[in-house]
């Protein structure tokens, strides 16, 4: 069971609750993170969340999980889960399980969606659950 999951937010995310909401939906990122954290709690467990639009701060924070007892990482690419490779090789160098999640259902969007260079590693991936997919995410962490 993991006992300290990082939350990994890309770019975009935090314009959630007003970007979009007819694909997005309307929680806000301090929404989803709230009812994470209250989860976790809930089974002796912590999160810690980053946000980020820039892909190397998304890199230096997975690089940063190796040495600060994270457990396990749910991560929302967003574009990036589409385009890094960085992503996916810091994500491989340090060896801790990891969900992909996407609030929409990346399948039924246009066909660049289709593909992501993270899902290959990931231990599983969430799609098209709106905010409850970080949840689905989670509840699996903390059971596994």
């Amino acid at each position: 069971m993991a006992q300290h999951i990082l939350v990994l937010h890309g770019p975009n995310l935090n314009l959630l609750g007003t970007r979009e909401p007819g694909v997005y939906g309307r929680q806000t990122l301090a929404d989803i993170n709230t009812r994470l954290q209250q989860v976790a709690q809930e089974h002796g467990a912590s999160c810690t969340f980053f946000q980020s639009n820039h892909e190397g701060q998304l890199v230096d924070r997975i690089q940063a999980a190796a040495q600060d007892s994270t457990d396990f990482i749910i991560i929302n690419a967003a574009a990036y889960t589409h385009t890094s490779v960085a992503l996916a090789d810091a994500l491989s160098a340090v060896d801790i399980s990891f969900i992909e999640v996407h609030l929409s259902n990346v399948y039924k969007r246009e066909a660049f969606r289709h593909q992501s260079f993270l899902a290959a590693k990931a231990q599983g991936v969430v799609a098209g659950l709106g905010g409850f997919g970080y949840e689905a995410a989670l509840r699996f962490a903390l059971t596994n």
